[in-house]
């Protein structure tokens, strides 16, 4: 019977081969194709590209590696808390050396296949202009040829509901993070279990409280810190391994296959708690943007995943010399002496984890605010030089309610356990079925090649989410409801703004018609700039003929402005910012350009403007915007039911005005308002 450690010694070897395979570029990339302006006013999208740095590796990276510690393996690298307990301590199956090898192979190989197979070595290929994630691989596929396709609507209904449902996991993964290390304090002192719950409730407060301030400064220091964890994780393992080092042996994928065969549904059952181990798998793709893919490849390869596998090896260790150790197998692997330290540092490992995710709920919110799934809301940047240190009120908020609801509801990690998961299988599936179109469609595999490939991976989620698919009365239902309930905020604010964009196109005065009404009536001109906000470049604002009707009159120099979000590159280059066309009659075209990452604040690139010869300043100047005021109605053409039709205006409603979320200083806003029917 082969050993555990000759397997160690030929998974190498077998990354390798399939590193070798797979292409570092992205051949046959297919340009995108044109797009319908988008409804949102002075919104329209774009397709500007940045390049992603591929150099090798260096002090900076390794730096960057630190810096992923600390931001993209919060997540999966507190999953030793409770993972284990779950798995064995369930009662599902017998607390056994066999059960208890078989967990621990089905743990390595879950982490081997999942994590370093399919996201590090594949699916982080697979970037959008240095950014990953669901809503990057969408975007890349629907540049693709498959825009034409009739999958495509299919698809981004797929892409979109992955993306709803992890707001579900960044809601579920702070309140079961946190609570499992403050269950920590009981084996210090019985005396701390009745307030487990008040302490985390009280932690997640200051968490949320704390987020106005932004990450900027503390964030130097969660790299360190959870690099003194992982190395404590480490330790702990391999501190009970050399006391039970034939817990090696569970590197042998013999112990997976035979506890699945002997264990039959009970072994399907316990793989819903063993899939808690690679929950944070889908932040390492979704948090590439920010670290690079090569940082973020070092830091697992050399810290993160071998700290991992002795820690979950150790606890291996402690419960076959002792099966009682299975209540908590974490905590009591701790010599008694470390016990209170390591409670501590748990705590924190578990706000850091939680922080990430926060931040990532954050930047996702952004992202579909610039691509046209969510209203404008207030987003506060809470740093100068970290375009991703970002704030955003309301779903913090939402975000804290949600938790504390959750912790109230479930009281223990064991019972917040039951609903972790499943939304994190449902996004994986949906990750691989992206991914699969990503290969046929942008790198042009074989559909043979590319179902082969996802075909296994896709074996493997199914697997698990069969596993957890049972949890769903035992509290999965609660972020497939969060899911479900995005899902239908974004699809409802994506159809009723195209709806309000035809019902504007068929009102819209093409811009040459008033030019040459200008030039044939004596229309009087007083002195200055008005700046006139439009989505659609090529046709008269609103704004401008309702002040036109109502004022006779209109400034010397007229400025129409659109601003365009690029939905195809998360940055836009400096060169390709701004463009500026002049027309007839003092009036000037300019499109202000942003990637979907990015702050729209149009200041900066107007006062590079040169109007007439004179350098514009945008404090000097007139914004007219103009604001819809959305009415449903029963009755008519039913493009949408009556009940979406009072969603979406309620949404509308509540929407951040164009004057904060483009930066436009208040004193200088004249805001026109008309009121649609839709």
């Amino acid at each position: 019977m082969p050993t555990g450690f000759d397997h160690a010694l030929t998974l190498p070897l077998l990354l390798s081969s399939i590193m070798s395979v797979v292409p570092e570029a992205i051949p046959g990339q297919v340009s995108p194709a044109p797009r319908a302006p988008d409804p949102t006013p002075a919104l329209t999208h774009s397709a500007s590209f940045e390049k992603a740095d591929s150099s090798n590796f260096s002090t900076y990276q390794r730096a960057l590696a630190l810096g992923a510690l600390g931001v993209v393996y919060g997540d999966i690298g507190t999953s030793p808390l409770y993972a284990v307990r779950e798995a064995l301590h369930s009662g599902h199956v017998e607390v056994n050396a066999a059960n208890i090898m078989g967990v621990l192979s089905l743990i390595f190989w879950s982490l081997i296949l999942v994590v370093c197979l399919k996201y590090l070595l594949l699916v982080m290929r697979a970037d959008h202009h240095g950014e990953g994630g669901i809503l990057a691989l969408t975007a890349l596929v629907s540049e693709s040829s498959l825009r034409q396709a009739k999958q495509f609507g299919l698809l981004l209904t797929c892409g979109l509901f992955g993306t709803a449902l992890l707001y579900g996991d960044g809601i579920i993964t702070p309140a079961i993070s946190v609570l499992s290390a403050v269950e920590g304090l009981e084996y210090i002192t019985p005396l701390f279990k009745p307030y487990i719950v008040t302490l985390t409730l009280a932690i997640l407060v200051g968490l949320f409280a704390f987020q106005y301030k932004g990450t900027e400064s503390v964030g130097k220091l969660f790299g360190p810190i959870m690099l003194f964890w992982f190395l404590c994780l480490g330790a702990l393992g391999l501190y009970q391994m050399v006391q039970q080092p034939a817990v090696l042996q569970a590197l042998n994928p013999y112990y997976s296959l035979w506890f699945l065969w002997h264990n039959g549904g009970a072994g399907v059952m316990v793989l819903g708690s063993v899939f808690l181990v690679v929950t944070g798998g889908e932040a390492l793709y979704a948090d590439m943007g920010h670290f690079g893919r090569q940082p973020i490849q070092l830091a697992w390869f050399f810290v993160a995943f071998p700290a991992l596998m002795l820690n979950y090896l150790g606890q291996g260790a402690l419960m076959l010399r002792d099966p009682a150790a299975v209540k908590d197998p974490f905590f009591l692997m701790a010599p008694g002496w470390a016990l209170s330290s390591v409670v501590v540092l748990a705590t924190v490992a578990t706000i850091i984890a939680s922080q990430a995710l926060i931040s990532a709920v954050f930047s996702l919110t952004v992202q579909a605010i610039q691509l046209g799934y969510l209203p404008r809301m207030q987003i506060l940047y809470t740093s100068d030089t970290e375009k991703g240190q970002i704030y955003v009120p309301t779903v913090n908020w939402l975000l804290m309610v949600a938790c504390l609801s959750l912790v109230v509801s479930f009281k223990s990690s064991s019972n917040l356990a039951a609903a972790y998961g499943i939304a994190v299988t449902a996004t994986m599936l949906i990750t691989t079925l992206l991914f699969w179109m990503f290969l046929i469609h942008v790198w042009r595999w074989p559909s043979w090649r590319a179902g082969l490939v996802c075909g296994f991976f896709l074996v493997i989620e199914i697997t698990f989410f069969s596993a957890n698919i049972v949890k769903v009365f035992k509290g999965g239902w609660f972020p497939l409801v969060v899911g479900a309930g995005v899902y239908l905020l974004m699809s409802t604010w994506k159809s009723g703004r195209a709806l309000l964009f035809q019902m504007l196109q068929r009102r819209t005065v093409p811009l040459t018609g008033l030019l040459q009404r200008l030039h044939d009536e004596d229309i009087h001109r007083h002195p200055g700039v008005g700046v006139f906000m439009y989505g659609n470049p090529e046709g008269t604002p609103p704004a401008l003929l309702a002040n036109l009707s109502h004022n006779h009159t209109l400034h010397e120099k007229v400025v129409i402005l659109s601003v365009e979000i690029s939905t195809a590159a998360p940055r836009v280059l400096d060169s390709e910012r701004v463009t500026l066309q002049s027309l007839r009659q003092g009036f000037y075209r300019v499109q202000v350009r942003f990637g979907y990452r990015e702050k729209p604040d149009v200041l900066p690139p107007l006062r590079q403007l040169i109007l007439d010869g004179e350098t514009f300043r945008p404090e000097q100047a007139s914004f007219f915007v103009g604001r819809e005021t959305v009415i449903p109605r029963r009755g008519g053409p039913v493009d949408m039911p009556y009940w979406q039709e009072v969603l979406f205006a309620t949404m509308t409603r509540n929407a951040l005005d164009a004057t904060s979320f483009f930066g436009i200083p208040p004193d200088c806003v004249v805001e026109l308002g008309t009121q649609l029917e839709i």
